[in-house]
């Protein structure tokens, strides 16, 4: 059974969403403290959010930036938003559709459906800015281009892109390559960054591996260095 989070604000309209997707055969998940969505909705690992723009605190414009930046399941706006300016910077941030309120039942259900089938067979894939990782080969597609990693930079890799603000500490990169962290190699590991950098590179990926004092490696776009 697929996984629907549902954010909205408004009680009633919460409820009636939510009723309407279970009738239809989805598990729902409803965020009901607004505080944190992102970290919320990672949490949840659904396989898709159903996101209002306008929420208290944060908006949902930051919310679909940061859930889009970081996880790999879809994101469907659902707003009484209907400019064409909103449409469009919601798409640009990552947004897989947009409906604008009010939306008959069958709209809705038909887009969820699509959205839902589309992403079919990525529960492998993981998503980082520009790129994504097949965790299961270690393919990386890039610039309507895919290229195998070697398999410890593949986890290396992965390792990153499964951490949520992509820092590993040196445990978390020793367990990965060996399996363990109880004798850590700095050399080795070493090495294994090293190599993954040059993939990068000559792949034309535009992050960085950086090395985060007392803590480990941080995984980062070039323009967040400068």
């Amino acid at each position: 059974m697929k996984r629907i989070a549902v954010v909205e604000d408004e009680p009633l309209m919460r409820e009636e969403l939510a009723l309407m997707l279970r009738k239809a055969g989805y598990e729902v998940e409803e965020i009901t403290e607004f505080e944190q969505v992102p970290e919320q909705i990672e949490q949840l690992s659904p396989d898709l959010a159903v996101l209002d723009l306008n929420l208290p605190g944060t908006s949902g414009f930051q919310i679909c930036r940061e859930i889009k930046g970081k996880n790999s399941f879809p994101v469907l706006v659902l707003t009484s938003r209907d400019q064409l300016k909103d449409e469009l910077h919601a798409l640009e941030l990552g947004a897989d559709e947009y409906l604008t309120k009010p939306c008959r039942r069958e709209r809705l259900l038909a887009r969820v459906s699509n959205v839902l089938k589309r992403y079919e067979g990525r529960a492998n894939l993981l998503e980082g800015p520009g790129f994504l990782l097949d965790r299961r080969t270690y393919t990386v597609y890039i610039n309507n281009n895919s290229a195998i990693l070697p398999k410890n930079q593949g986890r290396l890799l992965e390792t990153f892109l499964s951490r949520s603000d992509r820092t590993a500490t040196k445990d978390d990169l020793c367990t990965a390559l060996w399996g363990t962290a109880e004798y850590i190699d700095e050399n080795a590991l070493q090495v294994n960054l090293t190599r993954l950098k040059k993939t990068m590179a000559g792949l034309g990926m535009e992050q960085k591996i950086t090395p985060i004092r007392g803590v480990g490696y941080r995984l980062e776009d070039e323009e967040h260095e400068k």
